[in-house]
This record gives C-alpha cells, sequence and structure tokens, in this order.
C-alpha cells in the first residue's frame, strides 16, 4: 500500500475533488495542512452551512474567508480569482452541478497561476476531468477497528492523474492537527 503522505496534503497549484458523506473532513483537513488563509465558497440558497465550532478541531476559525455567492457560475468566478490570486493558499467550493471540462480546466489554470490548492465538494457520482484528483470519503462503523473511535473513516483516491489510485483508513487527531493512518 502507498503511503498516504505521496497524496496528502493536496498536490499544490492543482484543483481536486471530494465527494462522500465525510467530504468536509477532507476538506478540512486539507485547509488546515495547507497552513494558511482559505477561501470557503458557497451558494447562498443552501440551508446547511459551516459552524466554526464544528470545524475548529480542524483548523483555526481566524484563517477561514466565506463567500456566499449568488449561484454556481457566480461561485466559479469567486473561484478562479482567489486561486489565480494566490492571496489564500487553499480555496474550496461547494458545487451542486456538474463542471464543463472547460470550467474544470480554467480552475486548474489559476491554481497554477497563483499557485495554491482548490479543493471542489463534489455530488456523490459527479466529477470532472480537468481534476488532478478526485476522492472518495466515508465514515467506517466498526466499533471493533479503532477502538471505536467515531472520527475513523475510509479515504479512497478514485481519479488520479498520476494514475494510482489507493485506499486509506484513517481518522483525525485533534490534539496534533493531523491525518493519522490507521
Amino acid at each position: 500500500m502507498l503511503d498516504l503522505s505521496t497524496y496528502f496534503p493536496l498536490k499544490e497549484s492543482r484543483a481536486h475533488e471530494v465527494c462522500g458523506p465525510s467530504a468536509l473532513s477532507l476538506a478540512f483537513a486539507s485547509a488546515e495542512q495547507a497552513e494558511g488563509s482559505v477561501m470557503w465558497i458557497s451558494e447562498n440558497w443552501r440551508a446547511e452551512q459551516i459552524n466554526p465550532s464544528g470545524f475548529c478541531a480542524y483548523m483555526d476559525p481566524r484563517n477561514l474567508l466565506t463567500s456566499k455567492v449568488k449561484d454556481q457560475n457566480e461561485g466559479m468566478a469567486v473561484a478562479e480569482e482567489s486561486l489565480r490570486s494566490g492571496a489564500v493558499r487553499i480555496t474550496i467550493i461547494e458545487l451542486t452541478k456538474p463542471l464543463s471540462f472547460i470550467a474544470g480546466r480554467r480552475l486548474q489554470l489559476a491554481a497554477e497561476r497563483g499557485r495554491s490548492t482548490g479543493l471542489c465538494i463534489i455530488p456523490e457520482g459527479m466529477g470532472n476531468n480537468a481534476a488532478e484528483s478526485r476522492w472518495r470519503c466515508a465514515p467506517l462503523f466498526d466499533a471493533n477497528f479503532g477502538g471505536g473511535d467515531s472520527t475513523l473513516q475510509r479515504w479512497e483516491i478514485i481519479k488520479n492523474k498520476s494514475g494510482t489510485l489507493n485506499a486509506w483508513n484513517v481518522r483525525w487527531d485533534a490534539e496534533t492537527r493531523r491525518v493519522i493512518v490507521v
């Protein structure tokens, strides 16, 4: 099995995707590993919102900038500008509709230019061919595995431009703010 550190933290200057019920865990872990400012973009019609009380075990809420946008087109424009500027280390955008290849490629070019990382949180089964990698993250509920740890998760790379797919059982260590392979 390949070492998780080969793939995580996410490759800089590229845009990635994550899906699955634990997608936010990978997003917040990525935000912490980026060690800097984070831009989080979501559409303002969505009822669910990220809450500092929920993610403070992952990262310092003071490093998070949020942008509520009218629709996905506006969100993509904000994401491109954020990535291109290089002012933040990672830009995370919650997507609700598929992206065209051209839109995905624009994110890649913006990430390269700004030397920052992009992460699209996508619905299950959706994805863009321009993404550097696509992850699927889900909780593991086996009480015998990991000592009944409620943070235990399965992170899988289901698309990778380097061609290697893999999976790991991980948990988040809030004390060290690191992903631990179990």
